[in-house]
């Protein structure tokens, strides 16, 4: 049975540092959270010119993980857990922050001195109560090591995450999370399957799809009801999109700035944490 859109989530424009600026389709003003999806950012295309500075500088993060799939250019990773990586074009990693962790990211300083593309989609995947003061870590996971699915003609999809037809993602996380990232050519198919009683989400990236008979432009994104497990995309030209299912979380969620945990006093204690130290530091 085909899956319902209950929210097509518009990004809009948010700016996170003096110099950047993302779309937003979640947390949006019509729908709060499909926890444990609590943010999607998608950052770029941007061109970089020849010697243009630009990068996030150190600050905390707690409760979550954020999950980078980098779709053109590269960035690098650096936190004060001792991470310190590359990721390219198709790559994706995930660094969960635990009870705590301070870290950089950006442009390769190649890709700032040469120029070219960035483009990349940042997740906030929340973690559950039990596992939030857990020891933060780094995953990540190189193109060619994510296995192809929705295999067919004009479809090249690659699983970075999650248990999809037999195939497993290298990126793990405590809750089962599903994350499918590919492009379908002008006027093909892709049929995903969904778990019921997941929450199921589909964000377009660039291009024009058809669900459900809607047509769905670039930078919106679909929530689904949870039952039923069917979501058919064509897509109406050459398109990029991102599909996501995970487990529900069903807890209380409290984010603010750079965390994510259960109640409004955790985060104040996370705001003091951080004011007093405890996060530790991290000089580049």
């Amino acid at each position: 049975m085909k899956k319902a859109i209950t929210h097509i989530l518009a990004g809009r424009e948010k700016k996170i540092t003096a110099e950047e600026t993302v779309r937003q389709p979640l947390p949006h003003k019509d729908f709060r959270f499909a926890n444990p999806f609590i943010v999607l950012h998608h950052m770029g295309p941007e061109v970089i010119e020849p010697g243009q500075t630009l990068r996030i500088h150190p600050h905390p993060h707690r409760g979550f993980s954020p999950y980078t799939i980098m779709l053109q250019g590269e960035g690098y990773h650096k936190d004060n857990a001792g991470n310190d990586e590359v990721i390219k074009a198709g790559d994706v990693q995930w660094m969960f922050a635990g009870k705590g962790i301070m870290h950089s990211e950006g442009p390769t300083a190649e890709l700032l001195q040469q120029g070219g593309v960035q483009e990349l989609i940042q997740l906030w995947i929340n973690a559950p109560k039990s596992k939030k003061w857990d020891e933060p870590f780094y995953q990540s996971a190189k193109a060619n090591q994510l296995p192809k699915v929705l295999i067919g003609e004009g479809l090249d999809f690659s699983l970075a995450s999650g248990d999809y037809k037999g195939k497993i993602g290298p990126i793990k996380n405590f809750t089962p999370v599903i994350s499918i990232v590919g492009k379908i050519a002008a006027n093909k198919e892709a049929n995903f399957k969904a778990t019921p009683g997941y929450w199921t989400l589909l964000y377009v990236i660039k291009g024009s799809i058809n669900v459900n008979e809607q047509s769905i432009s670039q930078y919106n994104l679909l929530v689904f009801e949870k039952e039923n497990e069917d979501i058919l995309v064509l897509a109406e030209e050459d398109s990029q999109v991102l599909f996501l299912s995970a487990e529900p979380i069903d807890e209380p969620v409290a984010a603010k700035d750079n965390f994510v945990m259960n109640t409004s006093e955790e985060i104040e204690q996370a705001l003091t944490d951080y004011k007093n130290g405890v996060f530790g530091t991290l000089n580049y």
